[in-house]
């Protein structure tokens, strides 16, 4: 049996290109979400994974509508394998019921890790660099005159915290975290 998983990021958008297109690739059960790729748990995937039993097809529009990471893609199909049930992507083409589509599957797969790992090499690089000539990163820092200022104004009881956030211009985290230092002095 084929089931289908279709995913948008976003309430606002609209699951209809891929139902139709899992439909068209022959799922007779279709499960569904509405939230972001970054969630461990999705209600939707949740139950498709419950759903399907061994010699069942799990089919999704695109890859990325599985998984966000390449490491979470390799756990879910590594799952799936364990359990008789194959991947099928509709736009990549792949389908890990066979030997090719396993292959083919890890090949990217590893392409991908492989690519993350440059733009992680690259990115300490140019950090490397940038601190050797002086430069850190982050956000900056805050004055010591708004340190200050939040110091003086943290036991004013007449004053809300948006009140003063909005007189110094900054944040109600900035605030309290300020704040509590100057509690424990």
């Amino acid at each position: 049996m084929k089931i289908g998983y279709a995913r948008v990021s976003r309430d606002d958008q609209q699951l209809d290109l891929q139902h139709d297109a899992l439909t068209a690739a022959g799922c007779e059960r279709i499960f569904s979400d509405k939230m972001s790729g970054a969630k461990a748990s999705r209600p939707g995937l949740d139950e498709a994974l419950a759903f399907a039993r061994s010699g069942d097809v799990l089919v999704v529009w695109r890859l990325d509508r599985l998984g966000r990471s390449m490491s979470e893609l390799l756990r879910l199909t590594a799952n799936l394998e364990s359990t008789g049930v194959g991947l099928e992507s509709l736009k990549e083409q792949i389908d890990t019921t066979s030997a090719a589509g396993r292959l083919v599957f890890h090949v990217f797969a590893a392409m991908a890790e492989f690519e993350r790992n440059l733009i992680r090499e690259r990115t300490f690089a140019g950090l490397e660099a940038a601190r050797a000539r002086g430069r850190q990163g982050g956000r900056p820092g805050v004055p010591p005159e708004t340190i200050a200022a939040i110091q003086a104004l943290a036991g004013d009881q007449n004053r809300t915290p948006d009140e003063i956030c909005k007189a110094l211009k900054i944040s109600r985290s900035t605030l309290y975290k300020y704040r509590q230092q100057a509690s424990k002095a």
